[in-house]
């Protein structure tokens, strides 16, 4: 299994609350036990020597849910921090942030600050929370951070811009692009997860809610991935 990896793997971890619905137990749960999926999915993939995880936890469009999800998703973040950040840092995981965090609840930022900050100069895998994120609110911070530093010019001629200068100012810059993205819960779409660093990734879907996403179908999509024969536009 070891054998061709994937660097970066980027998972969007739908059914929480389908699966809680089938259960007849409060959306809460659902979200919980998504919660506890995800432990053992990084604790496989730390195992694995992946370098690069990206998990969606909360979208931007998530705030049209209702106000008691959202404050429950919240909290829960907050939960998932308190429980698995010291047990991260142990395993030398860099918890990073992809998002806007400024929009957070105060109290959210400062939690998730300090244990931004506790983990930052650990150099084992890179677990980027994408919560608050969007695909196209990413590419538009992207933008605007390039407009404030000053667009790069040669003497007459249109502005100098790269597709490497654009990437160093998305949230991910300095990190290679996605390789795999697992999408659960037979849905099969984007949603605007990641729209630029997933130009040439490989795509796992798969009918297992989020909390059933066992290590046997985490085995499953890393054999499909290893399958693959990645040509990024060539022959």
């Amino acid at each position: 299994m070891a054998h061709n990896l994937p660097t970066h793997i980027a998972i969007i971890p739908d059914g929480n609350r389908r699966w809680a619905t089938m259960k007849g137990i409060p959306i809460l749960q659902g979200h919980q036990a998504g919660a506890d999926r995800m432990h053992q999915v990084v604790d496989s993939l730390i195992q694995l020597g992946v370098k690069y995880l990206t998990v969606w936890g909360f979208s931007t469009d998530n705030w049209r849910r209702t106000d008691e999800e959202v404050s429950s998703l919240f909290t829960l973040l907050q939960s998932w921090i308190d429980r698995d950040v010291i047990w991260l840092h142990e395993n030398g995981v860099r918890l990073y942030h992809i998002g806007r965090f400024h929009e957070l609840p105060e109290r959210l930022r400062l939690i998730l600050r300090l244990a931004l900050d506790l983990t930052a100069g650990n150099t084992g895998m890179t677990l980027n929370l994408a919560f608050n994120y969007t695909g196209r609110a990413e590419i538009i911070d992207a933008i605007n951070r390039l407009l404030i530093s000053g667009i790069p010019y040669k003497k007459g001629s249109v502005p100098d811009v790269t597709e490497e200068l654009f990437s160093h100012y998305l949230y991910t810059a300095g990190m290679p692009d996605v390789d795999l993205v697992i999408r659960t819960a037979n849905e099969f779409r984007l949603s605007n997860f990641m729209l630029w660093q997933t130009a040439y990734s490989e795509y796992y879907f798969t009918e297992a809610l989020w909390p059933d996403f066992d290590k046997l179908e985490l085995e499953k999509a890393l054999k499909v991935y290893q399958e693959r024969d990645r040509r990024f536009g060539g022959d």
